[in-house]
This record gives C-alpha cells, structure tokens and sequence, in this order.
C-alpha cells in the first residue's frame, strides 16, 4: 500500500470513528511503532489532524463538536477517559465539602460514585446529576434553577443569581473546549456570566478536560484558562498542549489507562 493512500485511511477512520490510537495503525496497517507514529507526525503537519500522546483526534472547526443531549440513553455510552477522569475528581472530595459538580457525562460519572462514608453538599445546574445525586443518603442537593435547555441544564440569569449566593469549596466544571490561548470555550453566550459566577464562587475550580476537549476553541471564550487551579485529563492528552497550560500556572494530573 503507497503511503498516501495509508494515510488517506487514518483520515477515514478518524473521520469516522473519532480518534484513532498508535495501535490501530499498527495493527490495521501491519506497520511498526515507529512508522505509526512518523504517519501521524506528517499529517499533523499538514495540519489533516491533531496528535495526542497516543494517536490522534481529527481537526474541529469553531463550534463543531458539541456533545449529545444529555439523555440517559446518551450517557451511558461510557468513554472510558471520562470515567478515569471522574474518578480521580471524585478522589478529591473531603468529609462536609461543599461542591459544584458540573452537567455532562463527566459530571454524571462523578455523581454515581460518590463514597458513601462522605457527607457533601452538591450543587448542579443538571436534573441528570441531581437525579443520581438524589438517591444518596450522605449528600445534600441544591439544584439550580431557571429556564433549561435541551439537556436538562440551567444557565440563565436565575441559575445565576443563585450561585452568586453561595459558596463552593470545590467547583468541578468543564466545557465544549480548552485552550492555552482561546481559554475555556462554548458555544453558546447564555453560559458566560453563569460560569463566571461559578469560579468567582469557589475556593477551587477544578477542570475536567478529556483529551477530546484540549487544544481546541469554540465560539466563545468564557474567561483565561488560568481561573483553573487543577486540570485533570487523560493518557492520550498531547504533551505540547498540557505543557502551555502549565507554562500559566495550571497544575496537571494525568489520570492513567486502566490495565485491559
């Protein structure tokens, strides 16, 4: 196989399937490492994809790639990085903390596996994550309210208000995008004042950003992504990009790939 057409097949497969990994190019290729990882560096290059720490994720333009609604049908679909990084958030918990817990999947995955030796006051802007956290006899539930929108969320000036009368130990947040110079990014403008209010709120703004979410911008710039105290990612995050964040002060943790 000549290696344009090769590469012509990376593009494909990331195209549809979202990420492809130094593995797969191994295998579906009968290629070595080191041939996997020169493919990768060229198109890369060619600015045809974006390289991670093992494989790559395809280019996004401004504002594509917003996750699915927030159903329970969606949620489930388990991305194992997301429930790593979950967990190592939820690792951060201590006796009586009072926390945000951000909406998504991250978010969910936080919920559904809160000790339950840990007495806590939550609060979220998700009926999802207030649904899960209702079951739980150790945490107490603020769920923000006001006008929601397709994915059970509130964001608007009500929800708002709200935050600006409290106060967080802990802020666990994440957003459609996060970059070093763009900052952290959605798409949409509702949001802005409401996460705003959320990191002026909060001791600690912890950030939940899967390799899926770094290195990109969305339509909006919702503040520096120098309000995060903590970053948390995965395995596959790309070293040049976690490198910028902490260049501004971000402390980094990795959270590892669980053993097959």
């Amino acid at each position: 196989m000549l290696i344009e057409e090769r590469h012509q097949k990376i593009l494909d497969w990331l195209g549809e399937k979202g990420y492809i990994s130094t593995d797969d190019i191994q295998e579906q290729f009968q290629i070595s490492y080191d041939s996997a990882k020169r493919d990768l560096r060229i198109l890369d290059e060619k600015k045809l994809l974006k390289r991670t720490r093992g494989g790559a994720l395809p280019l996004r333009q401004v504002g594509i790639g917003r996750p699915p609604k927030d159903t329970a049908k969606d949620i489930l679909k388990i991305k194992e990085n997301y429930y790593q990084i979950a967990l190592r958030a939820v690792s951060k918990l201590r006796n009586n903390d009072v926390i945000f817990i951000t909406s998504g999947t991250v978010g969910y995955f936080m919920a559904q596996n809160i000790p339950a030796n840990l007495r806590l006051r939550v609060i979220t802007n998700s009926i999802i994550v207030a649904e899960e956290l209702r079951k739980m006899d150790n945490v107490s539930v603020i769920l923000l309210g006001g006008e929601m929108d397709d994915k059970g969320c509130c964001y608007d000036s009500f929800a708002t208000e709200m935050v600006k009368r409290l106060r967080f130990d802990k802020c666990f947040l994440t957003s459609a995008s996060i970059s070093a110079d763009f900052g952290i990014s959605l798409q949409r403008t509702a949001a802005i004042s409401f996460y705003n209010a959320l990191i002026d709120a909060s001791k600690e703004v912890i950030g939940l950003y899967p390799k899926e979410k770094i290195g990109y911008t969305s339509v909006v710039s919702i503040c520096p992504a120098e309000k995060l105290d903590l970053m948390i990612t995965d395995w596959d995050a790309a070293e040049e990009d976690l490198k910028l964040f902490e260049e501004k002060g971000i402390q980094i943790e990795i959270v590892e790939k669980p053993m097959a």
